[in-house]
């Protein structure tokens, strides 16, 4: 008999937590207080962050920033996008500089474990690769031997450059710029032989640099895994869950065919997976301290994930990036969104 009252005990008290509403958080009371969040990016990387020459920021992980303010501040614009090389990233959010850092970062053990910040969803699987002049002739990274290759420092390219020198034998001589712009021109002022980096950073790079984006060819083998996406400070749980949902409720979104063009329309659909993300059948946003439309927001501000892909590095876009492993997981890809539920 006791047995069963501890049982019905801990039924009620799991049901009293899951209807519970979650605390906002420090984080979350410090962006409604100044009502904008503050978004570290990268300084100029086309298709995932640049600013025009109005300062009008885009790209892929400009828009995961965009639809974050939407869900946690209703409007899209509410952002400062505050642009970081390598070597600042992580201090800014370590410091509180910035609430999160949206910015072509590999997620890594040593990263996730000991920086004292947080690793929240991948939002571009990408692979580092070589960039070299077409006139070279070069069909493999393996004819790299003895050759020079630029490289930025601080970054996990920089070390996987060395790795991959070392496990094959081929004595690469590393001429390493702290600065993105200088490596970057530094390759195509011809001090290197190659450029390194993300293969999606390589076609932005080649599209935006190159005199004739023809005269150079990015090289078929990719060295290393590099999951990208957003980080934020440890020690806040509630925004981390914030920001981890909103990329999953993305995903999700594209999955059930939730659009920017159709989310109004979708709100009367009798799907309960639809209902959930978008508010209309289940008030899922009190779960991370927001409202019922959190995600309603932030899909009609930049779309479902699949339209923010597409738009900034897609086919049709200038990079014209394959879908590749960033297809959903039922269409041969790796997105693989968490269930609102």
């Amino acid at each position: 008999m006791r047995n069963l009252k501890l049982a019905a005990v801990a039924v009620i008290a799991t049901t009293a937590a899951l209807s519970m509403p979650a605390f906002a958080g420090k984080t979350l009371d410090a962006i409604k207080a100044r009502d904008t969040v503050a978004c570290g990016v990268n300084t100029g990387l086309a298709g995932f962050s640049a600013a025009d020459s109005k300062g009008e920021w885009s790209g892929l992980d400009v828009d995961i920033c965009r639809a974050v303010a939407a869900a946690t501040l209703g409007d899209p614009t509410k952002v400062k996008f505050v642009p970081l090389n390598a070597q600042q990233r992580f201090t800014a959010l370590q410091s509180g500089e910035i609430d999160v850092l949206s910015r072509n970062t590999t997620f890594t053990m040593s990263r996730d474990a000991s920086l004292g910040l947080h690793t929240t969803g991948v939002t571009y699987y990408d692979g580092q690769g070589f960039m070299v002049p077409t006139r070279t002739k070069m069909k493999s990274a393996m004819q790299l031997k003895n050759q020079t290759v630029c490289v930025q420092s601080g970054t996990t390219t920089e070390k996987n450059l060395t790795d991959f020198s070392k496990a094959n034998n081929l004595n690469i001589k590393p001429v390493v710029f702290e600065d993105f712009a200088a490596s970057v021109a530094a390759y195509f002022a011809g001090r290197c032989i190659s450029y390194t980096t993300d293969a999606s950073g390589l076609a932005s790079i080649r599209n935006k640099e190159a005199a004739n984006p023809k005269d150079h060819v990015i090289l078929p083998e990719l060295i290393s895994k590099e999951p990208l996406g957003p980080m934020v400070r440890r020690g806040d749980d509630e925004w981390f869950a914030i920001v981890k949902w909103t990329i999953h409720g993305l995903l999700e979104a594209e999955e059930l065919g939730i659009t920017k063009a159709n989310v109004e329309q979708m709100k009367g659909n009798d799907s309960p997976a639809i209902g959930r993300i978008l508010g209309s059948k289940d008030d899922t946003g009190k779960l991370v301290g927001l409202n019922a439309a959190w995600m309603a927001n932030a899909i009609a501000a930049t779309g479902n994930y699949g339209e923010i892909f597409e738009r900034n590095v897609g086919p049709n876009s200038p990079l014209g990036l394959p879908r590749g492993t960033n297809n959903l997981w039922n269409k041969g890809g790796l997105m693989y969104g968490y269930p609102i539920r």
